[in-house]
């Protein structure tokens, strides 16, 4: 996750002011996307991160929400069309995806990826022209699949709140602080903003720079890490909630100066929900915001939730690493899936993306 600081405005003012007058209007490329820190300044400078401490949203309200999932066709066939080409990574997640436009989807077409990403939990989309489709039809593309979430902390982009900005260069690597600098791996396994009372559900990454080597995104399935358990272990976790925090976050933004658009919550979630269009299982606890364990002691709390923790960060057989290049854009279904940057290189280069983060339903408990 891209943490809430102040000083990445400072570390990328002078390079964006630099640019502007050239790239701002229309956002066109300044260089490869793959480059080292020696160019004019971000490939893409409309979409630096923005922060303005003044700037306060309401708290969240609950609405309704039906996915989109289930209206598609489960053939998939203005998805899949025989131009698709498609490669599985792994058989539990995650799938290749070239020769299908994200740009050129028709409604139908949007309710198949909605299913599809569900089934295979993470698809990447190679070749995509969804970087220059512009802020509004970039945003009209993700709400589709339910309202845009504004971050509470993190950098966004100036007058579009729902651009969740990931940005990391030279002068700026504040995620090993907020992780914690005397670690042995910068990893953080987590689910985007879990604490919120309508987690995330189909969300959008797409990257503008990128190292040459390195920067990939590492996914786990939550619906195998659910099916290892053993059956009476797996009874005894349904019905259990868990309590998810904001409050650090929102905390690590004060101390850096940064903004706290919308006061932190903590919501009790069920530890496995079921998704609503497959009727998958999953477990649904993460490093990053879940807490504890509702009505355990501590003791009992901190062990069941590290044993959780640790299966789920030691599956690599349930697991997929999502290289980045030129034109790619990433979908994955945030119920059923955690992730972690892999920040495995150089401070000579540049990491640039955005994500666009569609809430959905309450997650809904699985029974025992």
């Amino acid at each position: 996750m891209a943490p809430s600081v102040a000083d990445i405005k400072a570390a990328t003012e002078s390079v964006v002011d630099s640019v502007a007058q050239l790239k701002i209007a229309n956002n066109t490329p300044a260089a490869p996307v793959e480059s080292e820190i020696t160019d004019s300044g971000p490939s893409y400078p409309g979409y630096v991160p923005y922060f303005d401490r003044e700037e306060k949203f309401p708290p969240l309200e609950i609405f309704e929400h039906s996915d989109p999932g289930l209206l598609a066709n489960p053939a998939k066939p203005n998805l899949l069309t025989e131009n698709a080409k498609v490669s599985h990574i792994s058989p539990y997640l995650g799938t290749e995806v070239r020769g299908v436009q994200l740009s050129q989807l028709s409604k139908d077409g949007l309710n198949e990826l909605a299913l599809y990403v569900a089934e295979r939990k993470v698809v990447i989309f190679r070749d995509q022209d969804f970087k220059d489709l512009g802020f509004d039809r970039q945003i009209e593309i993700a709400r589709h699949y339910g309202p845009i979430h504004r971050h509470p902390t993190s950098g966004n982009v100036k007058g579009y709140p729902e651009f969740h900005v990931v940005y990391r260069d030279s002068k700026e690597n504040r995620f090993k602080d907020y992780r914690g600098g005397n670690n042995l791996s910068s990893l953080q396994w987590h689910s985007d903003v879990t604490y919120e009372k309508q987690p995330p559900s189909t969300t959008f990454f797409f990257i503008f720079d990128q190292p040459t080597v390195g920067g990939d995104t590492l996914f786990a399935s939550q619906v195998e890490a659910y099916k290892r358990l053993s059956p009476k272990f797996q009874k005894r976790l349904e019905g259990l909630k868990a309590l998810h925090s904001a409050v650090y976050q929102a905390d690590f933004s004060r101390q850096r100066d940064g903004p706290v658009r919308r006061e932190p919550v903590e919501t009790e979630h069920p530890v496995v929900r079921v998704h609503p269009v497959t009727g998958e299982k999953a477990l649904f606890v993460n490093e990053g915001f879940t807490r504890s364990i509702v009505g355990f002691k501590k003791e009992e709390s901190d062990f069941l939730l590290k044993f959780l923790i640790d299966h789920i960060a030691k599956g690599a057989d349930f697991q997929i690493r999502a290289r980045y290049e030129p034109g790619t854009v990433v979908v994955w279904d945030n119920r059923l899936v955690v992730h972690s940057v892999n920040p495995d290189y150089g401070p000579e280069f540049r990491r640039h993306a955005v994500r666009l983060t569609p809430q959905a339903e309450v997650p809904i408990a699985a029974t025992a």
